[in-house]
């Protein structure tokens, strides 16, 4: 069992309508609360993740990223926010200009989760062990 948080905040030169877009279009379905500064959600699964980071060829990327945030068993990334408008997955730092979506999943077992999630691959292909 897994549990995914999703927050990012709010700027104010920023619409909060395409944030939750943004957000929405990475975690589709996931329940968004709102405040002044901040968004936040507790997507069901990573299933459309999943599938975005093999459509876009980014496994590796993500597997690195994922395990690079790894904290007990917990594991925290960061995805830029105008990419995910734009319906796309790009790992960002923690710090940048304009902010980021904050993603943080708990498991019991972290690094089997990013290992099934995000297996290790070879010349592209997937590789399970």
């Amino acid at each position: 069992m897994q549990t995914i948080s999703v927050s990012c905040q709010v700027f104010p030169s920023e619409d909060p309508e395409k944030v939750k877009l943004a957000l929405l279009n990475i975690f589709p379905g996931a329940a968004l609360e709102a405040d002044e500064r901040t968004i936040a959600a507790k997507p069901a699964d990573m299933a459309h993740f999943g599938e975005q980071i093999r459509r876009q060829r980014i496994l590796d990327t993500a597997r690195s990223v994922m395990m690079k945030g790894r904290r007990g068993e917990r594991s925290v990334f960061h995805l830029n926010k105008q990419a995910a408008y734009a319906g796309k997955i790009s790992f960002v730092e923690e710090k940048t200009i304009l902010g980021t979506i904050k993603v943080a999943i708990e498991a019991e077992d972290i690094t089997a989760f990013i290992e099934m999630f995000a297996p290790q691959t070879v010349d592209g292909e997937e590789v399970r062990t």
